[in-house]
């Protein structure tokens, strides 16, 4: 078992990857040898079934554990335990690297952008479900709509300096949290980036848009994400960088 930095007292690592988790045992092994060396994986245990907080353990990560159901309650769990300058999200079903988070940390670190998401490119047919896609497509025009920020993905894989995103003071506990997250930095005059990155099969079945319920469930989160008002200039002022 290796030794993460920050899981045993010492000082805090230089970033922090916030792993969602929800039934991953087996995408737990590939994705915990992807996340960069020296790097904090944060391992979120969303009321696993299957023992993933026992072999995320194994594996070095600080686990957290987040009773209530949902995927921003997990996402807000981890961003509460972060102490790193810098905080990154990904998915825990081996659909995305981690591996591929470091170019997208130095984006924010030289000062090239306040918020970095990852576009997914599906590397095979099947990938992204027609159902998933097309709702991420929907969400997507109406943030452009709402916010003018041009993203084509609401995306799970994110970076960003953590005392920023901590002040945008996202509330939405659900589905709707990668947005609230990209719709609040709109608001504080974030700049905001994305890069491709390539989406592969995921391990096990979707617990949020694998099937088209769960993705119509989605879509309502964000819609209702989209139609509360823009932050207040307090907010803007926290959250936003010179």
């Amino acid at each position: 078992m290796r030794a993460l930095p920050g899981t045993t007292g010492g000082p805090p690592p230089p970033v922090d990857v916030v792993l969602p988790c929800l039934d991953e045992a087996s995408a737990l092994p590939w994705v915990m040898e992807r996340v960069p060396p020296g790097w904090r994986a944060i391992v979120v245990d969303n009321g696993s079934t299957d023992g993933s907080a026992g072999v995320a353990r194994e594996l070095g990560a600080l686990v957290v554990p987040e009773p209530r159901r949902g995927f921003g309650a997990a996402c807000h769990a981890g961003l509460s335990a972060a102490t790193a300058e810098f905080v990154c999200f990904c998915d825990c079903d081996a659909s995305l690297d981690p591996a591929l988070l470091p170019a997208m940390v130095d984006r924010v670190r030289v000062g090239g952008a306040d918020l970095v998401l990852g576009r997914r490119r599906p590397t095979r047919r099947g990938a992204w479900p027609t159902h998933a896609r097309v709702g991420n497509a929907v969400a997507a025009r109406m943030l452009r709509s709402r916010t003018g920020v041009g993203v084509r993905d609401i995306g799970p894989m994110r970076a960003a300096r953590r005392a920023d995103l901590v002040g945008l003071g996202m509330a939405d506990r659900r589905s709707g949290y990668p947005l609230e997250t990209v719709v609040r930095a709109a608001d504080a005059g974030w700049r905001i980036e994305e890069v491709d990155v390539p989406y592969l099969p995921r391990k096990g079945a979707s617990k949020v848009t694998g099937t088209w319920r769960g993705t119509w469930t989605a879509v309502r989160d964000m819609t209702a994400v989209l139609r509360e008002p823009p932050a207040r200039e307090g907010v803007r002022a926290r959250g936003g960088r010179p």
